[in-house]
Formats: C-alpha cells, sequence, structure tokens
C-alpha cells in the first residue's frame, strides 16, 4: 500500500460529511480533484470503503474503520508537528472547543488574552445546544467544551471558571401579578421556554416541577437571544442566565423580579474527556486558564456581582 497523508486526510473528511461536494468546500479544493483522491485511496484496498445508496455516499462497516485509523495517523502527525514547534519554543496548532448557546456570552473572555499571546493557534468554536456539545465531547471532536451542567453520561474533567445565575426576567410586571412575591406567582404569567435538551430549560422545568407548580407556556425558542427578543417585544417571561442580559439590564429594558428561590445557581465549567490526550495547544491553553481565570472576571465580570 502507498497512500499518501493527503489521500488520509481528504477520505477522512469524505466520511466525516458523507458528501464530496461538502468535503471539497471543507478542504478547498474541486470536486474532481476530491473524488480523484477517493477513488486512487479506494484502489489501495480489495474492500469497498463507501457506497451509493438513493444517491447519498456511506461508509461500509470497513470504511468506518478506515476512518477511524486515518483519524488516529493524523492525530499523531499532527501532534509531532506540534511538538517539533515546541521545542522551538514555539506554540502551534488547533484549538477546538464547543459551547452551549449561552456561553457566548462568556468563552470570548477566556480566549481573547491567550490567543493574542500565540499567534500561530488556529481557534475552531462551535455554538451549539447541550446535547451536540456532550456528542462532540464524547466523539473526540473537540479539545474542551464549555457548560453550566456537567453530563451525567459522559465522564469528564472540569474546571469551574465563574458563577451561573439564573433569573426570572421580564420586560414589565403584569399588574395582576403585582405584589406576589411568592414561586406561585409563574403560574400568572406567560412563560418563554427554550428548546427540549437546553441546560437553562432543565433548569427552569426543575424550579417549576420542585414547586409544583402549573404554569402556562407561551412560546419555545431555540436560543437566548430569541428569547431576550421575545421579552424585550413584551411577549412573556423566562427565566434565563444572568450573563447574556448586562446592556437589557443596564438600560432597564428589562428587569429581574424577585422570587423567592431565585436566582438559581451553578457554574459555568470547562469540562474536557477523561481520556483526552491534550495536545502542546490544548494543555497551554488548560493552563492559561487556571492561572488567569481571577484576573479575566475582575476585568470583564465586575458588573456580573451587582445583581
Amino acid at each position: 500500500m502507498n497512500y499518501t497523508l493527503h489521500q488520509l486526510h481528504v477520505f477522512l473528511k469524505i466520511s466525516q460529511t458523507l458528501s464530496i461536494t461538502r468535503a471539497a468546500e471543507e478542504l478547498h479544493l474541486t470536486q474532481p480533484a476530491v473524488s480523484i483522491q477517493l477513488k486512487n485511496f479506494q484502489e489501495q484496498f480489495d474492500i469497498p470503503l463507501t457506497e451509493v445508496i438513493s444517491r447519498r455516499i456511506h461508509l461500509t462497516d470497513f470504511g468506518r474503520e478506515i476512518a477511524w485509523a486515518a483519524q488516529k495517523v493524523l492525530n499523531e502527525v499532527q501532534a509531532i508537528n506540534d511538538k517539533t514547534l515546541a521545542y522551538k519554543g514555539l506554540l502551534y496548532g488547533k484549538l477546538t472547543l464547543s459551547v452551549v448557546s449561552t456561553g457566548k456570552y462568556v468563552i470570548p473572555y477566556f480566549l481573547s488574552g491567550f490567543m493574542q499571546k500565540h499567534d500561530g493557534i488556529e481557534l475552531s468554536v462551535d455554538v451549539t445546544n447541550r446535547q451536540k456539545v456532550v456528542d462532540s465531547l464524547a466523539n473526540n471532536e473537540v479539545d474542551f467544551a464549555l457548560v453550566s451542567i456537567l453530563p451525567q453520561q459522559l465522564a469528564v474533567h472540569h474546571l469551574v471558571l465563574m458563577p451561573n445565575k439564573l433569573y426570572l426576567v421580564g420586560a414589565y410586571l403584569d399588574k395582576t401579578a403585582r405584589g406576589n412575591n411568592s414561586p406561585a406567582l409563574l403560574e400568572k404569567l406567560p412563560l418563554i421556554y427554550r428548546e427540549a435538551g437546553s441546560g437553562t430549560r432543565s433548569m427552569m422545568e426543575k424550579f417549576i416541577t420542585d414547586g409544583n407548580l402549573v404554569v402556562q407556556k407561551r412560546l419555545e425558542l431555540t436560543s437566548n437571544e430569541a428569547v431576550k427578543q421575545a421579552l424585550l417585544a413584551g411577549l412573556g417571561y423566562s427565566i434565563m442566565p444572568l450573563i447574556g442580559l448586562k446592556s437589557e439590564l443596564i438600560n432597564n429594558d428589562l428587569h429581574i423580579i424577585p422570587v423567592p428561590g431565585l436566582p438559581l445557581q451553578t457554574s459555568w465549567m470547562l469540562i474536557w474527556h477523561k481520556d483526552k490526550q491534550f495536545s502542546p495547544v490544548a494543555q497551554a491553553y488548560l493552563t492559561y486558564l487556571k492561572e488567569n481565570k481571577t484576573t479575566i472576571i475582575q476585568q470583564s465580570f465586575g458588573w456580573y456581582e451587582d445583581f
């Protein structure tokens, strides 16, 4: 066999996208070039790697095993390159993170100083829902993830970064509910929910369940930003993380509604798979956070303690 690292890279991308077109786009190659590389790679095996069913590419069982092996080989090659540069006193490579949607208000501040110190690092941050974040860790697709609730189905290590506080928030208080500061207030308000699988939603639902409340679910939206816009439009109320509401609260566009038992509190945590083998870049980033997280919080989140 005489396959090349380039062929391994092309085949791995095809295995991930299951599309010649998408693989070509992500590799910045033409579709014919990707097809030729796949053909040349396949010719070195007596067993099919892929099959086309209903005009779509599918991996065979053998193809999945080769894709897994290709990922391991390419990871080792990248590690060799990174270690070589590290011995020269340089830090080069890729840092990959998966972040729950509300984490987009947090993670940039814990990245900017590190990235400014190391020009040779390529950064990839995927902002998505909690289930996809957990899946990306389980599949070893990222170095770290940012969450506010530890996954129960996956063995991980974690580093606590800062508190996560959730309050009942709205643009105004319905006059029928004024003067009522018990949890039963939620039964009188039209509530806006995040989608199923969201960490914010699971905490909100637990608060409602623990209080034996019967509430009105008016609307379900797929991001905290969408929920915030609905609140601003006066469509209802929601229990939301404080971290994404700075401007709206300071400008009095939204208001925290005092309710016993709130705020709910967890922590923003950087997590990684317990078996993760860190690259030099990932190890350097973890060290940077441990040494600098207190300073970052003081400089970027001083307003947080005002609420």
